[in-house]
């Protein structure tokens, strides 16, 4: 029979096992494939985002990253799953501004800032304007002095109350003291059509969109919404340049439910950075106008928590949903 000494020694034996097995497990993360939740649908810019990212991302980690559609609510249903899931790294999704901020000021979802793990920041997307190629408007300054000339008339195009190309006309009306009249669409691609219609004066859409849509028929882009000119279209002036230090538009990033384990959000990040250094994703970026920036984790929640601070400060200002 063993001493009492030998079985005190296998006790502690026994409890250091216990005690080492969730380290164990935890650092053989990930053992299984990654669900990427993305808040709209197929086709969009922050799904072509996506479907890149997880391509990438698979390499990174060694596991399968499988892109699920949950779109409605303006984004409110795919957060709302992100948010709900279990808090073990192996659900993850996209996060898009300005509605992870906005949607909190304009209603009550089931879920706040609070309620997410920011691993990453990814693509920033400045708001561009753009207005038919025969259209008289040739700049930024054109458009403030014909909105001017005719107050809530002339017709702008966005994607819905409370979109990124809406939270853009209005920080310009008020940065110029001006009024749109503003006219919601389902998304970026329905607008530029009436644009081209001429059904509207002025269109916004991301600098990817725009430069998309570009390519296939013609218009002009006014400006975007940037602290700088873009490397994808050099020739294209900023909102500042013409007296307006105005920055709208969407950041992507990767974010998870509230509790993620510390390692293994180091480890997501560094993925997703090594996944932004390589060669060949750039270069997949580049041809869709994905204006890439890393944010790590501690300052894309900087980011967001001052994007919330500046939209609730416009709200007090203009509810957008007046």
């Amino acid at each position: 029979m063993p001493s009492l000494k030998m079985q005190r020694r296998g006790l502690f034996a026994a409890l250091g096992a216990m005690v080492a097995a969730p380290r164990l497990a935890r650092a053989a993360w990930p053992e299984r494939p990654l669900q990427l939740i993305v808040p709209f649908a197929a086709g969009g810019g922050t799904d072509i985002s996506a479907r890149t990212m997880a391509q990438f991302l698979e390499r990174e980690l060694g596991q399968p990253v499988v892109v699920q559609n949950r779109p409605g609510a303006g984004g409110e249903i795919g957060l709302s799953a992100i948010a709900d899931a279990r808090p073990d790294g192996y659900t993850i999704g996209i996060i898009n501004t300005p509605g992870i901020v906005t949607i909190p000021i304009e209603r009550t979802p089931r879920w706040s800032l609070a309620s997410f793990t920011f691993i990453a920041g990814v693509v920033e997307d400045p708001t561009t304007f753009a207005v038919h190629p025969e259209s008289p408007i040739r700049g930024i300054t054109d458009l403030v002095a014909a909105a001017k000339a005719k107050p809530g008339e002339v017709t702008v195009g966005t994607q819905g109350v409370g979109s990124a190309g809406h939270i853009s006309t209005l920080l310009l009306e008020q940065a110029a003291g001006i009024r749109f009249e503003c006219v919601s669409y389902a998304g970026s691609a329905p607008a530029a059509v009436a644009l081209l219609r001429r059904d509207i004066q002025v269109t916004t859409a991301s600098l990817g969109e725009s430069l998309t849509f570009a390519q296939q028929q013609p218009w002009r882009v006014l400006g975007l919404m940037s602290s700088a000119r873009s490397e994808f279209a050099p020739d294209v002036p900023t909102f500042k340049e013409a007296g307006y230090d105005i920055r709208g538009g969407s950041l992507r990033g990767i974010g998870a439910p509230r509790g993620v384990a510390d390692d293994v959000v180091r480890r997501l990040a560094g993925a997703i950075g090594n996944v932004l250094r390589h060669p060949e994703f750039r270069e997949t970026s580049a041809r869709t106008f994905q204006p890439l920036r890393f944010l790590d984790s501690r300052d894309y929640l900087a980011y967001l928590q001052d994007a919330d601070a500046a939209h609730r400060a416009l709200w007090r200002m203009r509810p957008w949903n007046s």
